[in-house]
């Protein structure tokens, strides 16, 4: 069953993040606008040192495995740093993430986390080995964090004023399969929760759990294949609820989700707004919140960040 987990502090203005680059490589403009929105919240923003490489085979990869891997797992052990920020996803958190020494981070004090897509990698890792909450947010070397001021500032709120962030809805959000449920917020990006079950770095069943899913640019019958996949697997077996996310460019999915995830017989929330979209929520994972299905909302116990 998933437990909720330990709640980092929340941030205020002086406090240093880091910055890194853990899957695909960031065009420099964005790196720079990025930065520039972060230093404007007040924070001392500290660029890890791999975050402009290239891998020198791999294209789609910033710097190699082990560089990746050495700029989070130095960034975690800052004592200064309050926040580690993934710049973008892309791929490639799968292929550095067990180069991470996850017991010398479970020494240090928690500390925040904020991705979507290819972090979905991290976030599960730092569930299963740090137990820490963490954000499933908008990254400032993304399209949708330099473009939408509402996504800048609901994350905003959530890293430095979470009492007013406890309550996500959306004016997209509607009911697929009625009724309440309260658990533990978990899950992210379906088609690397899929490739992530089982190999030791996400816990082995969303049991107790309310499932964040969402994905980007998919065909209906790799959704389905991904679904399939996890049910088989038993992942969902004990989970509680369904939360939707946006579906940036796939083919419809909500005919897929309702044939293979209604007959679970749990509540389903369609477009709460994180992930892909235009203009992305950030929800807190590891934490315990009620979702009201009909409603349209997902409402958390607590702030996703504790005191300071």
């Amino acid at each position: 069953m998933l437990r909720p987990l330990m709640s980092p502090p929340r941030l205020q203005p002086g406090d240093t993040v880091a910055v890194v680059a853990p899957s695909g490589p960031v065009p420099a403009d964005r790196l720079g606008a990025g930065v520039g929105h972060l230093r404007a919240w007040g924070l001392d923003v500290q660029v890890m040192p791999h975050v402009r490489d290239t891998h020198p085979v791999h294209g789609y990869l910033a710097g190699d495995d082990a560089a990746r891997a050495a700029d989070f797992q130095e960034a975690w052990l800052d004592p200064d740093v309050r926040a580690v920020l993934a710049l973008r996803g892309g791929y490639g958190a799968t292929r550095m993430v067990d180069l991470v020494d996850w017991d010398a981070l479970a020494a240090t004090d928690p500390k925040v986390l904020v991705g979507y897509s290819d972090c979905t990698v991290l976030h599960q890792a730092v569930a299963l080995h740090l137990g820490v909450v963490s954000l499933h947010g908008p990254m400032p070397g993304t399209a949708s964090f330099l473009a939408s001021e509402s996504a800048r500032e609901h994350l905003r709120q959530t890293l430095f004023e979470p009492d007013g962030a406890q309550k996500l809805t959306g004016p997209r959000a509607r009911t697929l399969v009625g009724g309440t449920a309260r658990g533990v917020t978990t899950g992210g990006c379906v088609s690397l929760l899929t490739t992530s079950v089982g190999v030791g770095t996400t816990p082995p069943s969303a049991a107790g759990g309310i499932v964040l899913l969402e994905d980007v640019d998919e065909r209906a019958y790799r959704i389905d294949s991904f679904l399939t996949h996890l049910l088989r697997a038993g992942w969902f077996d004990g989970a509680l609820g369904v939360v939707l996310g946006s579906w940036q460019d796939c083919e419809p999915v909500e005919p897929v989700i309702l044939d293979l995830l209604g007959p679970l017989g749990i509540p389903i929330l369609g477009e709460l707004g994180f992930g892909h979209g235009p203009d992305p929520v950030t929800v807190p994972l590891g934490v315990v919140a009620e979702l009201d299905a009909d409603a349209g909302t997902l409402t958390l116990d607590q702030p996703a960040l504790g005191p300071r």
